[in-house]
Order: C-alpha cells, then sequence, then structure tokens
C-alpha cells in the first residue's frame, strides 16, 4: 500500500556518511527537507551539513531504533550495510529501498541469480567454494574470466582477472589472495565495445523515469569519467532504458537503481552490476539535468512527482582522485576559470590514492567538445604545481 507523499518539511533519515549523502541533503536542503545522518564513523561528509549525526555500528539495534524513532523516513547511500538494519527500523519507519533490494544488489552471487532468475542479459558466469572447486569452474567458463568475491566488492577490490591458462596454475595461491572467502563468482571477461549506465528512479505506485544513458571510462578500475549523452543508436538507448525499468520493477525498487551495462562484441546491451542508490556515474545529472539523481531520489522515497531528467546540454564528470593532493592542494583556479565547468569536493579530509576527493563537470554544446575540455582541463590540473 502507498503512503501519502512525505512533504518538505519533514526529516529524512540517511544511512550511510559519505559524499553520496552529502548531495543528497544539499539537494534536499533546497527542497526544505531536514536530515539525519547514520554512520559508524564521524564526523561524516554527510554529518557536517546535516541536522544531526549518529555515530554507532550498523548491528546496534538500539542506536538503530532510537535513530528510527527521530525521522520520518529512512533512505540510504551506501549498500554495504546489513540488510538486518533495514528490517530493524523498518519496523520503525518507512525505509526504501527494502531489505530484500539491499540484500539482493550487495552481494555477486544473489545479484547474478536475480539476473539469470528475470532472464536479464548477462555474463556466463559459475561459482566456486573452495580452491578445488575453483580451478573446475575456471576450467568451465574458460578465459579470460575474472574471479570476484561475493560481498562488499567495489571499484576493482576483491577481483581478479585471469588471461590464461597459466595464470589459474596455483588455484590454492589465488583462493589466499582472495582473502580465503566462503564463496566467488567466476564470469566469463566480455571483451566490451564500451560500458554504461542507467539511472532508474521509481516511486512506491511504479511510475519510474530513468536518466539519460552515460558512457562511463575507467582507470585502474576506478571511473574517471562519465559522459552524457552517450553515442549509442537509438535502439541502444532505448534497449539499455528497457533493461534498467526491467530491473526496478523486477526488484520492486523505491528510490533510485543503476543499473551498469556493458555493450558486447555482438552489439547487444549485458547487465553486468546493480547498485540501489545513487552512483557516481551520475553526478553529471547535477549540472546537466533539470532533476538531479539526488533530488530524484528524494522525490522517489518521498512520494512526489518525479521530475523531468532531460539535458540541458551535453554533461562530462571527471572524478578528482586523492593522488592529485600528493604534492599539496591543486590549483582550483584552473576549474573556476572555466565557463561551464563546476567544481565539487567532498571534504573528505585526508586525501588518499584512489580515493574519491571531489569531481568535475564541463557542459558544452557536443558531447565531443565537453570531453575534450574535461580532458585538457584534468590534464592541466594534474601537471601544475600545487598551490600550497
Amino acid at each position: 500500500m502507498s503512503l501519502p507523499p512525505l512533504l518538505p518539511g519533514a526529516t529524512i533519515g540517511l544511512l550511510g556518511g559519505g559524499q553520496l549523502g552529502r548531495m543528497l541533503i544539499l539537494a534536499g536542503r533546497a527542497m526544505g527537507y531536514r536530515f539525519h545522518v547514520f554512520e559508524p564513523c564521524g564526523p561524516s561528509p554527510a554529518g557536517m551539513i546535516a541536522d544531526n549525526e549518529i555515530n554507532a555500528e550498523y548491528s546496534n539495534e538500539a542506536a538503530l531504533i532510537k535513530f528510527a524513532q527521530q525521522v520520518d523516513l529512512i533512505t540510504l547511500e551506501f549498500e554495504n550495510i546489513p540488510a538486518t538494519a533495514i528490517q530493524t527500523i523498518a519496523a520503525v519507519c518507512p525505509a526504501f529501498p527494502s531489505a530484500e533490494v539491499l540484500h539482493i544488489c550487495q552481494h555477486r552471487q544473489r545479484e547474478k541469480d536475480f539476473l539469470r532468475a528475470a532472464d536479464l542479459p548477462h555474463a556466463p558466469f559459475d561459482y566456486a567454494q573452495s580452491a578445488i572447486s575453483l580451478s573446475k569452474v575456471v576450467q568451465r567458463i574458460g578465459f579470460p574470466c575474472v574471479i570476484k568475491t561475493a560481498a562488499f566488492g567495489y571499484d576493482g577490490k576483491g577481483q581478479i582477472k585471469l588471461s590464461q591458462p597459466e595464470d589459474a596454475a596455483d588455484p590454492v595461491a589465488l583462493w589466499n589472495q582472495l582473502g580465503e572467502p566462503a564463496q566467488v563468482v567466476v564470469e566469463k571477461w566480455i571483451e566490451h565495445k564500451g560500458e554504461f549506465s542507467v539511472i532508474c528512479a521509481r516511486r512506491a505506485d511504479g511510475i519510474c523515469k530513468t536518466f539519460p544513458v552515460s558512457e562511463n571510462c575507467h582507470r585502474n578500475h576506478i571511473l574517471h569519467t562519465s559522459v552524457a549523452p552517450a553515442q549509442l543508436s537509438p535502439q541502444l538507448i532505448k534497449s539499455a532504458e528497457t533493461l534498467a525499468k526491467a530491473v526496478a520493477e523486477t526488484l520492486d525498487v523505491v528510490g533510485l537503481i543503476t543499473v551498469e551495462l556493458f555493450l558486447a562484441p555482438e552489439g547487444h546491451l549485458l547487465v553486468n552490476e546493480m547498485a540501489p542508490r545513487p552512483h557516481n556515474s551520475g553526478h553529471y545529472t547535477i549540472e546537466g539535468c533539470h532533476t538531479s539523481q539526488f533530488e530524484q531520489q528524494l522525490r522517489a522515497v518521498c512520494g512526489l512527482p518525479l521530475g523531468s531528467t532531460d539535458l540541458r546540454q551535453p554533461t562530462v564528470m571527471v572524478n578528482l582522485l586523492g593522488d592529485l593532493w600528493e604534492h599539496g592542494t591543486p590549483d582550483w583556479s584552473i576549474l573556476l576559470q572555466e565557463p561551464g565547468v563546476h567544481l565539487h569536493l567532498y571534504d573528505k579530509g585526508s586525501p588518499r590514492p584512489g580515493r574519491k576527493m571531489g569531481h568535475f563537470t564541463v557542459m558544452d554544446s557536443t558531447a565531443a567538445l565537453a570531453t575534450a575540455r574535461a580532458e585538457n582541463l584534468f590534464q592541466t590540473l594534474s601537471s601544475c604545481k600545487a598551490s600550497d
């Protein structure tokens, strides 16, 4: 049964205190909502701009219940949260997405099983429970393939690519390298023609909207750029949108679901991964679309009309990793003096190599012009001396 709309002035509870939560709060402030953050370690980037931050472990039931009693609705910005935490708070106040959605999307095995059961296109895969079974499964899947730990993987963590039989000669060493997990997913490596993502917002009554498909470029397994609109045929754009809506509807998502896709060599799309939250590849929507992914998440979970997802202009998002701070704070004037360029910094404290510290977006009349400007600005920023 759908709940009545939760109107501005209400208090939203947010599980997770990272940069996605921070940007969600910034969007919600403009709409008139208040925010409480639940985050194990604080102060967090989201907690620093919230009305209240509770720092406790997700296993602390008493703290979760107290948190839930202080807010009108709860959502999340981070899926590596025990599904039991959602079950605990859902007994006190509405929580979206559901514990079941989280349970599926935070675990590669359950995610792959969902795709198979829903007959959604995906790469061939199988499971291994030991070093011995790993050797057999790898031979069955063939080379190249990739081994993925079942839980808590992102930005390439918990993955090993095997390009040839020699790479699998010592399955015990591979198993130890992965941390001796209870189970791994072995997946056929797709020599894809591109990586793409679609963010779909869905309300409790089933109304949903997709954002423009973005084309994503990774460096060292971490997203470097997202370009919207993606340079795909109208037929493939429609296929991507249809797949995202099918995932959202089959999972019964309330909120956002990000569907990451590969363009297979044969020319069709495969679902790679899913995330039930705002996504790094959707940061282009803050300036690039009439409604950002963060405002849309709030609209969806609060039962408000979904906003327009039309592009204002072609937009490119570039991630800013901690590597840029190697010799001190980068010279932000390089970006700030440029028309159509927007800088976002997450206030995450100490920069580390590979850590996402911020991003910038570039808007222009075409995706090609925006991409060229974005890469030139990134190279200039990377090569200039620090400002301190």
